[in-house]
């Protein structure tokens, strides 16, 4: 019989995990705040803990995951937030947790984590884990998105490693910040990043980049010079753009990683450098080396860690968390403050990005610099996104329809956010009367409102 514990301040997450836990055949023991839970490892020892970072109490979930640790270290622990960020995600590898999941639940997901949370907690022995020990901040990726978190907890999982990673994503998603990311958590945070565009510079110029050069070996060559992989010892050498690549440099790239070494244009001797490979492509690298433009060598030697960076439009819920990232930003270097309309935040979600979170930024930059007021509206937005969308001047009434609601086939998450701004907005902004509406207590409407980037001071 398996033992589970869940931890969530909220009695009816507690009964829903339990009940669907319980289905597993699994014997579940609840716990509503952070004394409860460690009375009750101290007690007695589960396969797996379930436990809310965010709890009402002194202390949260990441502190908690370190008691764990001391009074019931066999225990796989998962850890639950609808707040998830790079940070918490690292942190909780660190402390050892076995996976972080995001709110809203998705049942099978939850229950597939659980199963081989159980599964290697049976397997494993004791020794310890293996986590990344120097742990950093600021990577600069917003988004509480389950797709994020995913991310996150990828990072958070290969940052201590040496492997090469390979990066996909579309242009303007934010490759090179999930790469800072990986070094930045890794034991070569000390060391140099260092990043080159591939497709950027000729083929020649790219070579005498990357590998150096000694006095002479081309005009211009006036002195011997380090190229990239040496500079980058002991660090991170970041490859963007990897696809664009010659086939001809593709070899070299190629020897550079499976020798360790590399050789200067115009010379004869190699020289042994320690460099940690991300590459990163808004192609697909796959389809490449069947048309024949990509090595199949140095696809597999590139990818032994692949990660992909959703791309905007796939996280929709994450726009007005970027939105205003990039208004505080915009604000702090214009002096100006101003706010987000619901309607111009409106526009932004359904807006399809193709783009994605560098076309976000920008358009945020243009409308806090068009602004003439200290609220930004829709005429704030740049043309192209408003005429995409067929956006009107006139204000949208507030009608409960099929077509407001369901018609683009919204998720769980966004029905949510969309219901929470109707019932705001049929109050008149009342927050004591939406938290009536909606049977819950003021804080929880707080936090509610957070998640979606909705300022009820407004």
């Amino acid at each position: 019989m398996k033992h589970i514990l869940v931890i969530d301040d909220d009695l009816d997450t507690c009964n829903f995990l339990r009940e669907i836990f319980e289905d597993q055949g699994w014997r579940v023991r609840t716990a509503q705040s952070a004394e409860a839970a460690l009375a009750a490892v101290q007690n007695k020892s589960f396969n797996l803990i379930v436990s809310d970072i965010n709890l009402n109490d002194s202390l949260n979930g990441i502190a908690l995951l370190k008691h764990f640790r001391q009074f019931s270290p066999s225990s796989q622990v998962i850890l639950i937030s609808g707040f998830g960020t790079l940070e918490t995600a690292i942190e909780a590898v660190k402390e050892g947790a076995f996976d972080f999941i995001s709110k809203p639940f998705n049942v099978q997901e939850i229950i597939a984590t659980a199963r081989r949370a159980v599964e290697t907690q049976e397997q494993e022995t004791a020794a310890d884990k293996t986590a990344p020990t120097n742990v950093g901040y600021g990577s600069g990726l917003v988004g509480h998105s389950r797709q994020m978190i995913e991310l996150y907890m990828e990072i958070a999982r290969v940052a201590a490693y040496r492997s090469t990673v390979l990066i996909y994503g579309e242009s303007g998603t934010g490759k090179e910040l999930v790469a800072r990311a990986i070094h930045t958590n890794s034991p070569r945070a000390a060391k140099p990043f260092i990043a080159v565009n591939c497709g950027a510079l000729t083929e020649s110029l790219l070579e005498a980049e990357l590998f150096g050069h000694t006095k002479g070996s081309f005009t211009g060559a006036v002195a011997d010079k380090k190229g990239l992989f040496e500079e980058a010892e002991g660090g991170t050498l970041f490859l963007d753009e990897i696809g664009e690549t010659s086939a001809a440099l593709q070899v070299k790239l190629l020897r550079a990683l499976q020798e360790s070494e590399v050789r200067r244009v115009g010379s004869t001797k190699s020289v042994k450098v320690d460099v940690r490979v991300i590459a990163a492509t808004n192609r697909n690298l796959e389809e490449e080396v069947k048309a024949g433009r990509f090595r199949e060598d140095l696809y597999y030697r590139l990818s032994v860690i692949t990660l992909r960076v959703p791309p905007l439009r796939e996280r929709r819920e994450d726009i007005p968390l970027l939105a205003v990232h990039f208004l505080q930003k915009a604000c702090e270097e214009t002096r100006k403050r101003v706010t987000l309309s619901e309607a111009a935040l409106r526009t932004l979600r359904e807006y399809e990005w193709s783009g994605n979170v560098r076309e976000l930024e920008n358009t945020i930059e243009h409308a806090v610099l068009h602004t003439r007021g200290t609220i930004i509206s829709d005429e704030d937005l740049p043309a192209r996104i408003r005429t995409s969308l067929g956006s009107s001047t006139e204000p949208k009434s507030v009608t409960f329809s099929e077509q407001q609601f369901f018609s683009d086939l919204p998720s769980l998450d966004e029905i949510e956010r969309r219901y929470l701004l109707f019932v705001l907005e049929a109050v008149k902004g009342n927050r004591t009367r939406a938290a009536d509406v909606l049977k819950i207590d003021r804080r929880t409407l707080y936090r509610m409102a957070e998640r979606f980037g909705i300022n009820l001071e407004a």
